[in-house]
């Protein structure tokens, strides 16, 4: 009677739900009429074998409601910075597509502070499972030399996915200031040794390195003013009380189409298509670019093939002409590398800002 049993379930298979239930009729396997106990063990029977079919339904179908349930587990991109500034509109021009491709909510979280350290934290101690990323900047290779003691390693805790876009940035001066090329500028710092300023938007900010070195490959002595952001800065450019600066094209370029500031140069290796006729530093002297950029990591440790999966779907988003409208709006380039150029790029880059900052002295605010 049980080898009746047993097969007769063996045969349901797969097949095996709620409502395929009556298939598993016990009256038929009842003890013979008379019997002592036998309703008791029909009962009993019946109650086991039930439990047994219903365990076999929730273990088919378990994993699909786990796989439906991470699906809707949300993505989180940190974001070292306030919202509204260039970085969380990376971040946010990316997170829609990204969402699309990977099949699952994507969200921007902002947790700005200590130069970006605060959120790439976040995700250096996250688990590795691409629940959470950092949209970081350049700040995140410069803080490797600027801050002596961080609680992570920016290279060896990280897992680079792809640059997202960079941003040259523009060398401009007030109209009072007596040139109208760079090598005029080049020639009028050598001659006033410490009489020029360069108003500084953030210490330790790559607009801050950038004119560290640009004076490092010049070898001119200006003095940095420093402000506690951009926005003071610029003002105080637009009204004399600074002569130069190094500022976000975006940030600019109304100011020079109007003659409110003169453009001497920009930090990119090559003359940019959107200023033809702005030269590039580069072109004076040889070997300068310093543009800022923003991409995506994981925590360290990833699966490969979840790198894969992930770097794939972010370089997919990046193909979307509204994404690169968005990122082309904030007066920068996309890029989308792959995971492996991207990780190059940084272990490479920690090395170059390490001799600007040594040369610069900056300390963190």
């Amino acid at each position: 009677m049980r080898r009746a049993m047993n097969a007769r379930v063996i045969r349901a298979g797969n097949a095996i739900s709620p409502d395929s239930m009556h298939l598993f009729s016990f009256e038929s396997q009842a003890a013979p009429s008379g019997s002592p106990g036998a309703s008791a063990r029909s009962k009993r029977g019946a109650w086991v074998w039930s439990g047994l079919v219903l365990l076999s339904w929730v273990m088919a179908t378990v994993p699909w409601a786990m796989a439906q349930s991470s699906a809707q587990v949300p993505v989180r991109i940190w974001v070292g910075a306030p919202a509204g500034g260039t970085t969380d509109a990376m971040a946010r021009a990316i997170s829609q597509a990204l969402s699309e491709q990977l099949g699952r909510p994507v969200v921007v979280e902002n947790r700005a502070g200590a130069g970006g350290n605060l959120a790439a934290e976040t995700v250096a101690r996250a688990q590795p499972d691409g629940q959470h990323l950092l949209m970081s900047f350049t700040s995140h290779t410069i803080n490797a030399s600027l801050y002596p003691n961080l609680p992570f390693d920016p290279v060896n805790d990280f897992t680079p996915l792809t640059m997202v876009a960079t941003s040259p940035s523009i060398l401009v001066a007030h109209p009072s200031v007596p040139v109208h090329h760079l090598k005029d500028l080049l020639a009028l710092a050598r001659s006033r040794p410490g009489q020029l300023n360069f108003a500084i938007g953030g210490l330790g900010s790559s607009l801050h390195l950038a004119s560290d070195a640009f004076k490092m490959k010049a070898q001119v002595f200006i003095v940095n003013i420093p402000y506690r952001g951009t926005a003071p800065a610029i003002a105080d450019v637009l009204a004399g009380q600074v002569e130069l600066m190094f500022a976000n094209i975006g940030n600019a370029q109304a100011h020079i189409k109007a003659g409110r500031l003169k453009a001497l140069g920009v930090t990119s290796a090559t003359r940019l298509p959107g200023l033809p006729d702005v030269p590039a530093i580069a072109e004076y002297l040889p070997g300068f670019e310093s543009s800022a950029w923003f991409g995506l990591f994981g925590p360290a440790r990833m699966d490969p093939a979840l790198v894969q999966k992930i770097s794939q779907a972010a370089r997919q988003a990046l193909l979307s002409p509204a994404v690169r409208r968005r990122i082309e709006a904030e007066g920068a380039q996309v890029v989308g590398n792959s995971a492996l150029d991207f990780a190059r790029f940084v272990a490479q880059d920690v090395q170059r800002w390490r001799e600007v900052v040594r040369f610069s002295g900056a300390k963190p605010e």
